[in-house]
């Protein structure tokens, strides 16, 4: 069966347009914006890639379900860590991306850091951590993250010895 749906311009610049279907234009105009806002704090991990979807998601459950539709925004407060969306079913692939990131960014007594106040993990994690990034958007649809059949959030602890990881979650919509 063919779907179609027409679309109205809800304001634009030079850069950008806002589009939306005349449908959802009339519901819109019925629903009142909503916010929420969590901080989520993960107990310390081991090195490496860890998918925290089921944590999250744990989390903001509740929040969640009052959203028919939105986008949720993770912000991980570290500088030595990283957020990214990737496989969530093969734990090899989580492995593989930290061996990758390993072999890439060098560490120990020969790596060419002037940083290292924290240890010789620490400027490499900084660097690891600027590569991933530390925010993630991800929709929200009829109280649900909107993510791909193998899609998973990962946390990516850079450091050997990991610490409690803070993660703000914002979520706004109708």
């Amino acid at each position: 069966m063919a779907t179609s749906s027409s679309w109205v311009l809800l304001g634009s610049s030079s850069s950008t347009a806002a589009f939306i279907s005349v449908r959802a234009q009339l519901s819109l105009k019925m629903a009142e914006t909503k916010w929420a806002q969590k901080t989520i704090t993960l107990s310390p991990l081991k090195r490496g890639c860890h998918l925290i979807t089921p944590k999250i998601a744990k989390e903001i459950d509740q929040d969640l379900s009052g959203f028919k539709y939105g986008l949720a925004h993770f912000l991980l407060q570290h500088t030595s860590a990283s957020l990214t969306i990737n496989e969530n079913y093969d734990s090899d692939v989580r492995d593989d991306t930290e061996t990758f990131l390993n072999r890439i960014v060098p560490e120990g007594r020969a790596a060419p850091w002037k940083h290292t106040l924290e240890g010789p993990d620490d400027m490499p994690a900084h660097i690891k951590s600027s590569m991933f990034g530390c925010t993630l958007t991800v929709p929200i649809t009829n109280g649900q993250l909107n993510l791909g059949t193998w899609q998973g959030i990962w946390l990516c602890e850079h450091r050997d010895h990991g610490t409690p990881r803070k993660i703000v979650v914002t979520m706004n919509g109708v």
